[in-house]
């Protein structure tokens, strides 16, 4: 038991990299890094954790292996939503002074009786190391895509499309790991909100990292309603890898989501796609669908890149868009050193 949980959360390493992946451990649908359903990443797929047994001894150890400071509660019932794929873990009984939930005692892989009902959650004391303003993108059809959403005062609410423009976009687009925006669309593109309207007269230059430097009217004052809430529209991202800067490259063209070819792909065009989406340094640019096959278009194909173009699109490839000569089974991926 203990091995086979240690195998779940040990950094795994990648064959064609001398690295290991990215801490494979996550809390997922709250507010900021610290707090949400508690993942773990096993055969190249997050799953949850059942709340059986689950108590603030088991939270403490999550919370010390993500560098969240202190447990503050250990829930169950899925308060932070119910997750999907497999419940890796049940039964798990930590005595809160272990460095990882590898050194914690569980039930086998697969004998569970649970349900998604019952994914365990976790609050920890600490605050998002990487990011200032939590955000995040609603009502399209990935991440990357949506009305913008920050969460301010222990609440969620939108921005207003006040002098909304690509430039303030882009920060959105950078903050989330998405890449270049394409457009910056208002008036409820992703559909109305709901509660507070934080933000309004957004104005910023498109080289901040964070929306809370951007210039704004004082957060909760505005004059506008929910049919003005500003959107985002994303072209790059990297799916189904451990966190946001490892995966299948997929891109935004036509308003369609596609993957990349592997033909031809190396660490330049790793390079430009680290770099675009404010990933660090490559560390390794596998093919053959090394994160999972895509589905849909297959955007490129024999992509060329220098190295030092700003963004995928700039980089040279012998065919257009959506011509190519592959199958997912050829799905481009990148492993950049950032988190």
């Amino acid at each position: 038991v203990q091995e086979f949980l240690g195998f779940i959360l040990t950094p795994i390493l990648f064959p064609d990299s001398d690295l290991g992946s990215p801490e494979a451990l996550r809390l997922v649908n709250g507010p900021h890094r610290c707090s949400g359903r508690v993942e773990v990443f096993h055969s190249w797929q997050w799953g949850t954790i059942c709340d059986d047994g689950w108590d603030l001894s088991d939270a403490e150890v999550v919370c010390r292996q993500l560098g969240c400071g202190t447990a503050v509660s250990a829930q169950g019932l899925s308060s932070f939503g119910q997750g999907s794929g497999p419940i890796w873990l049940e039964g798990v009984r930590c005595l809160g002074t272990e460095a990882t939930l590898a050194e914690c005692p569980i039930k086998p892989s697969g004998l569970h009786g649970c349900s998604h009902m019952e994914d365990a959650s976790v609050v920890c004391s600490g605050n998002p190391h990487r990011v200032i303003t939590v955000l995040r993108l609603v009502g399209g059809l990935n991440m990357c895509l949506g009305r913008v959403e920050v969460f301010y005062n222990n609440e969620w609410g939108t921005v207003c499309d006040d002098n909304w423009d690509v430039s303030d976009a882009t920060v959105v687009c950078r903050q989330l790991g998405c890449g270049t925006a394409l457009s910056a669309p208002g008036s409820a593109r992703f559909g109305w909100g709901s509660g507070r309207i934080w933000l309004d007269e957004v104005n910023c230059t498109g080289e901040e990292n964070d929306i809370s430097q951007c210039k704004a009217k004082t957060w909760g004052v505005h004059n506008c309603h929910h049919g003005e809430d500003a959107g985002v529209v994303s072209e790059l991202r990297l799916v189904n890898g451990p966190s946001r800067c490892t995966g299948r490259v997929e891109v935004l063209h036509d308003g369609q989501w596609g993957t990349v070819c592997d033909d031809g792909w190396d660490l330049n065009d790793g390079k430009v796609v680290c770099r675009q989406l404010g990933c660090g340094a490559v560390l390794s640019a596998p093919g053959r669908a090394r994160f999972g096959q895509g589905t849909g278009r297959i955007w490129l194909d024999d992509v060329s890149c220098v190295g030092t173009e700003d963004t995928l699109s700039h980089c040279r490839a012998t065919r257009p868009w959506g011509q190519n000569n592959c199958n997912h089974a050829e799905d481009a991926s990148v492993v950049c050193s950032g988190q």
